[in-house]
């Protein structure tokens, strides 16, 4: 069974409506005691860094997603719940995260850029991924849908699986081991996404 994360932040509905179109069923959880009960869980997240880690923190969901990664069994964070499996955030201040893929998340560096480009980064872009089971059957452009300010920074690039372009590449997917990540939201990426998170349920 897959375990949505229920923290009170973000669209759940939507994740879970892309998975019942691929014939899955998914549980929305808001215990953190049973989330060690499932194959594999989901951390969503809309919105803002910090409120996302203090929602995550007000009854230990925070603690439990941790220790659903010492176990090996896969989880995915999509969008701001990518953003949360790195050390901190720089949004809005300095906000810790849960530490499970080395990195921080900062803003778009506007003067990185060639030519100007709106703040947020919203809509369709390209997905430049390394080999990996993740983007099986995907179409040649592996074009996905983005909503986001901010954006990825890992220490370690080995931890990279995918990047995008606006302005500049950014890590826009991830890994360690078993922890999964993409900043673009699969529920919203017609039959790219859709086969993301057919993968997800295959691994």
């Amino acid at each position: 069974m897959i375990a949505i994360v229920d923290y009170n932040i973000g669209n759940l509905a939507s994740v879970k409506n892309a998975f019942s179109r691929l014939g899955e069923e998914v549980i929305v959880e808001s215990n953190p005691e049973n989330l060690s009960r499932y194959e594999k869980i989901i951390l969503p997240g809309v919105g803002a860094y910090g409120d996302a880690m203090e929602h995550l923190g007000a009854n230990g969901m925070d603690q439990a997603v941790k220790e659903f990664a010492k176990s090996g069994n896969y989880m995915l964070g999509i969008c701001l719940g990518m953003q949360l499996l790195f050390d901190s955030s720089e949004e809005f201040g300095r906000h810790e995260g849960l530490g499970l893929i080395k990195g921080k998340v900062v803003g778009f560096d506007s003067s990185r850029f060639s030519h100007p480009l709106k703040i947020p980064h919203m809509g369709w872009n390209r997905l430049f991924t390394k080999e990996h089971p993740l983007f099986k059957g995907m179409d040649q452009e592996h074009y996905l849908y983005f909503v986001h300010s901010f954006h990825a920074v890992c220490d370690n690039e080995e931890n990279i699986i995918g990047e995008t372009e606006y302005g500049y590449r950014f890590a826009s997917s991830v890994q360690n081991g078993n922890i999964l990540g993409i900043q673009p939201h699969p529920e919203k990426s017609h039959k790219n996404g859709l086969a993301i998170l057919k993968n997800f349920i295959d691994l």
